[in-house]
């Protein structure tokens, strides 16, 4: 009988420690503050996330370029990334002052928020 009620009582446990354990998929943009007219640049988007299994992991990221979508990448449960934590990098050609938004989104939790950072155009 004690072993029953230890049994359960671990279930329990487990069961309401595993919030504690996974997140929602979060994102940070490395990125120059400021680039001249024309200039090709390199934005690096990191995305940070606990889980990176067939039953949990960043099903999307996305970065945007003034509102509108520069590159795309949709995971699935036989197609993840290659970890829990995981960079992609974006070629642009800046014209003129740019807002870089970037967001990712775990298949269970959702996403932590976009992040951005804003390319100024220099002389």
């Amino acid at each position: 009988m004690k072993i029953k009620v230890i049994l359960v009582l671990s279930l329990l446990l487990v069961m309401l420690a595993h919030p504690l354990l996974a997140n929602k998929s979060a994102v940070s943009i490395e990125a120059p503050a400021a680039v001249k007219a024309g200039e090709e640049v390199t934005i690096i988007v990191n995305v940070n996330h606990r889980g990176n299994s067939s039953l949990h992991y960043t099903k999307r990221l996305l970065v945007l370029a003034n509102g509108k979508e520069i590159a795309r990448w949709d995971f699935s449960s036989s197609s993840r990334p290659e970890a829990a934590d995981f960079s992609r990098e974006v070629k642009l050609k800046i014209e003129a002052d740019t807002e870089i938004v970037a967001e990712a989104t775990c298949n269970l939790h959702g996403s932590a928020g976009p992040a951005s950072v804003r390319i100024k155009i220099t002389e």
